[in-house]
């Protein structure tokens, strides 16, 4: 199989295009104009420049692949609409257009996001969800409608991914709260007492390629999250602790909400992450646990790495890079 990976050198990108080249796959990338490459182009990737919201730069980028992994996207919980709206929608689009009549499938990594605000616990990928009125879950509602609409118009063939909150020493989940540590605010929302319904970032890989080589996965949509049982108070206590801190006070859902709604008012002018917003409000104060046993029942996924061997990597990572 021969693959193009957008956003190729991200958290995610990073992992798939290894595994990918480790079994022998040929596998071109996508990377930012300066992005570094992070070891790959030595690995065997073959690396295109780029930008998804510049079609100019995607020119002939799909030619001779089978199947694209379209990764590249905003990360980040916060920004402006229009910031979410260029990388996702208008990115998406972009992306649709060159590889229309090209690959076999388009497979697009969305979130359970794209849930929304609702409480997730045991809901399954057959969720209508509607507006939220926050950026990032609504365009991963929208650039999962487009993909769809594509398909019925064009006889594209597509798989829709939706990790959980994914884990590793690159993940934001790690990174912002050690920042947050380290400028002194972590609060627990609800006593930190939810689920933090982590997928390490290894097991999900090993679930993208069980989609990407299953005829069952065309036209389906999978969540993917570890069977770990971490609530966010064991989490953040644990990172914390690493780092001599611990969380300052509990909140509820209803004032973190709130509160985070004012901060988010205060420092978008300025272009700067607040220290909490909205969205992170709704993944830390409520069951975000959604069902995934159609991966598991149709793709034969699992949780191959156990919780203790990801804490143990993750506990390695901060006692180096933040020795207290």
């Amino acid at each position: 199989m021969k693959a193009l990976i957008t956003g190729a050198a991200g958290m995610i990108g990073t992992s798939l295009s290894r595994r990918l080249l480790e079994r022998g796959d040929q596998v071109r990338g996508l990377l930012m104009p300066d992005e570094p490459d992070r070891g790959l182009g030595a690995r065997g990737l073959e690396i295109v420049r780029g930008d998804v919201t510049r079609p100019e730069t995607l020119a002939g980028i799909a030619d001779g692949c089978d199947q694209v992994f379209h990764l590249a996207a905003r990360v980040q919980e916060w920004g402006r609409r229009s910031q979410f709206r260029q990388t996702h929608y208008e990115g998406t689009t972009n992306m649709l257009r060159e590889c229309a009549g090209k690959i076999d499938r388009f497979i697009y990594f969305s979130s359970i996001a794209y849930y929304g605000t609702n409480p997730m616990l045991g809901l399954t990928e057959d969720f209508e969800p509607t507006f939220s009125g926050l950026p990032y879950p609504d365009m991963k509602m929208l650039c999962e409608g487009l993909i769809r609409t594509y398909a019925a118009e064009r006889g594209l063939r597509y798989t829709m991914l939706r990790p959980a909150n994914v884990i590793c020493t690159r993940s934001a989940h790690l990174v912002n709260v050690i920042d947050s540590f380290l400028k002194g605010l972590v609060p627990l929302v609800d006593g930190g007492s939810y689920n933090a319904s982590f997928v390490y970032v290894e097991n999900l890989v090993d679930g993208v390629l069980l989609a990407a080589d299953s005829d069952k996965a065309v036209n389906r949509a999978y969540a993917f999250v570890d069977d770990y049982t971490v609530t966010w108070r064991d989490y953040l206590m644990g990172v914390g602790a690493l780092l001599g801190k611990k969380p300052a006070f509990s909140v509820s859902f209803r004032q973190a909400y709130a509160l985070a709604a004012v901060v988010e008012y205060l420092f978008m002018p300025f272009n700067v992450r607040p220290p909490f917003t909205r969205y992170a409000v709704t993944l830390l104060g409520q069951e975000n646990h959604v069902d995934a046993s159609r991966a598991r029942e149709e793709l034969g996924w699992k949780t191959r790495v156990p919780w203790e061997e990801v804490w143990s990597e993750i506990e390695e990572y901060v006692r180096k890079e933040f020795p207290v």
